[in-house]
């Protein structure tokens, strides 16, 4: 098999034959324009231990991923890959290839997600390596592994294992509860703490849930669905009964920790852009002996009623810097739902910047 078409052009286009002058490649259409375009090249042999198909995906559907996303002119021939250009574009290359290669070696397998994100991250220049996050693996139940997707999201889950508060900051879809709960069952199955504490503001989004029938529980449910969700995602269902029974999980309005200590524990407050300054005091300071809390919001979705403050705007001015507790920040790049969430949250991002703009616009114009 012998391919050969051009990368970075996000598509598929023929090259003149290239011609090989002293280890520089030259193209014949640029000298024929008198235009000096002198490239690097390296080759780079894939391990017999890696099966080509595996490496350029079904229907070379990776690397078409590659050709959008690199700088680098990649030819394919047998089990070689050669990369063109300039110096810098190569080296990103060929440090995508390599990474690439690393987390085949793993045994985990490749998806056009996981290339997309070693391009993004090699693309960034991050210190930290593409497969280091890609191949950390926090929780493996019932066939799945759960895993960072991200650079931001392994900082995340570094800073839970380091330090005893951590607030996960960041827009809808980018993992805060859901590796926050991964977190919380690893330290369950590892002794580390006794019990997970899962809670909740029971703050209405836009919507009234009081003429629900049924008991306190019945109506408190549909504000704790979505921590039960990621729960079944990670434990046996069939043992959750005996876990919420024992006291080993609890799930309960964050109303319900009032007058609390809580030792030996995991403790998530989700949905935290919506309490108030009062109750992030009166949560913070529930915080017992051996135990750990994370706290994840979106400060940019907040429901409560106009002109109260949210407990997670303020406590950022209050609590940045104090030791032992560390804040996380997500983007919308770091959105692992469907890729339009991230386009979704990124224009609403831009909107609300304009908006600002045109705000203190009109601030000074009034002046």
């Amino acid at each position: 098999m012998s391919l050969r078409w051009s990368v970075g052009s996000g598509r598929r286009t023929r090259r003149p034959a290239v011609q090989c002058t002293g280890g520089i490649l030259s193209n014949p259409e640029s000298s024929a324009r008198g235009v000096d375009e002198p490239d690097e090249v390296r080759k780079i042999t894939i391990p017999a231990s890696v099966e080509m198909v595996n490496f350029l995906g079904p229907a070379d559907e990776f690397l078409r991923i590659l050709e959008r996303d690199l700088d680098a002119d990649v030819f394919v021939r047998g089990d070689e890959i050669t990369l063109r250009g300039d110096a810098a574009a190569v080296g990103r290359g060929a440090e995508v290839v390599q990474e690439i290669l690393t987390i085949l070696r793993t045994g985990q397998g490749l998806t056009a997600d996981v290339v997309e994100r070693v391009c993004s991250m090699v693309n960034s220049a991050s210190s930290t390596s593409a497969s280091d996050v890609l191949t950390q693996n926090i929780l493996s139940s019932r066939g799945r592994t759960i895993r960072p997707k991200t650079l931001n999201q392994k900082r995340y889950v570094d800073a839970i294992d380091k330090h005893t508060v951590v607030f996960g900051i960041g827009p809808a879809g980018t993992g805060k509860t859901y590796l926050a709960m991964a977190k919380a069952v690893q330290a369950l199955q590892n002794k580390t703490v006794n019990r997970i504490i899962l809670t909740r503001p029971a703050v209405e989004a836009g919507e009234h849930l009081g003429f629900l029938p049924g008991t306190l529980n019945d109506k408190i449910d549909p504000y704790l669905r979505p921590l039960y969700d990621a729960l079944h995602d990670m434990v046996d269902p069939d043992s959750i009964p005996r876990l919420l029974t024992s006291g080993t999980i609890e799930v309960a309005p964050l109303a319900f920790m009032r007058g609390r200590t809580l030792n030996d524990a995991f403790i998530i407050l989700d949905e935290a852009q919506n309490t108030s300054m009062e109750q992030m005091k009166m949560f913070l300071t529930r915080l017992g002996f051996d135990s750990k809390m994370v706290v994840t919001g979106d400060v940019t979705q907040v429901d409560l009623p106009t002109g109260a403050r949210s407990g997670l705007r303020g406590v950022q001015d209050i609590l940045e810097g104090v030791d032992d507790i560390t804040f996380c920040r997500l983007t919308n790049f770091d959105v692992v739902r469907n890729k339009l969430v991230g386009r979704i949250v990124a224009a609403y991002d831009k909107f609300e910047e304009g908006q600002q703009g045109n705000a203190r616009g009109r601030g000074r114009s009034q002046r």
